[in-house]
């Protein structure tokens, strides 16, 4: 893994600790990010995490570019040899997979899609070599996920799935994007699973939508009372698919502000991970069913 370091104008300096995701990019970058803000250093006015990554935003007249980037640099031996592990969260987030609203607006855009014969999920199911959308679907969410990146629009988790490498779902975005997304729906692109926060235009894959709300400006959901946004880096996710009732039923408990997620503290060890993922997972899962 070879860090790259640019520039981004004269205020931003760019981290990259790869060119694709990985649990262990994640977390180096989440230590360097850790050890910016630890430093203190002059000038640093925003450090933004994302899945591989981080960006630092600076007064350049405060501390000059050419020595933000070398302090930055200075903190990388320090970012490889902090511990693999946090303390975070394992939710359990319910799916209504092919909901009539995500479908219907996915039929609006079939001329975008890489194969308009059929859904989003009978397409990620054939690429994917299984026999049926079903099959994908069980596959979706018998494993846990990974919170890596919050943002693009607000309140948005990227999620990667913790299976081994040649497990890992695929599935490319939309050869053109969307105009229209429901809010709140599931969706896949790359390696990526998602929720999408809010109504808008998108172009991942369309799988589900949930109940869940995940993103309030205006602080009235029970849960996002001290913050509007719900999902941070470092969370873990479990779908539980719900059928129609349920999907009504715990819509309106959101609306009456009756309802909260299942929410479990665990301890993530990415070293024990890699080293016993079906064992790790499994852990994580009981933890959740013990809430």
């Amino acid at each position: 893994m070879k860090t790259r370091y640019t520039y981004g104008g004269d205020e931003h300096v760019y981290v990259e600790m790869d060119e694709e995701m990985s649990l262990d990019a994640f977390f180096k970058s989440l230590s360097m990010s850790e050890a910016v803000k630890a430093a203190n250093i002059p000038g640093v006015r925003e450090i933004c995490p994302a899945n591989a990554s981080f960006q630092v935003r600076f007064d350049p007249d405060v501390t000059a570019p050419d020595d933000m980037m070398e302090q930055i640099k200075q903190l990388e031996s320090q970012a490889e040899k902090a511990e693999k592990r946090l303390t975070t969260r394992i939710i359990e987030v319910p799916v209504y997979y092919q909901d009539p609203w995500t479908h219907e607006t996915l039929m609006r855009f079939r001329e975008r899609h890489q194969d308009p014969s059929g859904s989003d999920l009978d397409y990620a199911a054939r690429i994917n070599g299984y026999d049926n959308a079903e099959a994908f679907i069980e596959a979706h969410h018998s494993q846990p996920w990974f919170v890596s990146m919050v943002g693009f629009v607000s309140g948005l988790p990227f999620l990667y799935q913790l299976v081994e490498r040649d497990k890992q779902l695929q599935v490319p975005k939309y050869l053109r994007p969307r105009t229209d997304t429901p809010k709140q729906t599931v969706g896949y692109g790359g390696c990526f699973s998602c929720i999408y926060s809010v109504r808008g235009a998108g172009g991942y894959q369309m799988f589900g939508i949930t109940p869940m709300t995940i993103y309030d400006p205006r602080q009235e959901t029970s849960y996002l009372k001290d913050f509007m946004v719900f999902f941070r880096p470092g969370d873990i996710v479990k779908w539980k698919p719900i059928d129609r009732a349920e999907y009504d039923r715990i819509l309106k408990e959101v609306e009456a502000g009756t309802w909260a997620p299942r929410i479990a503290e665990v301890e993530f060890d990415l070293d024990a991970f890699n080293a016993d993922m079906d064992g790790t997972n499994a852990k994580l899962m009981e933890a959740l069913n013990d809430a």
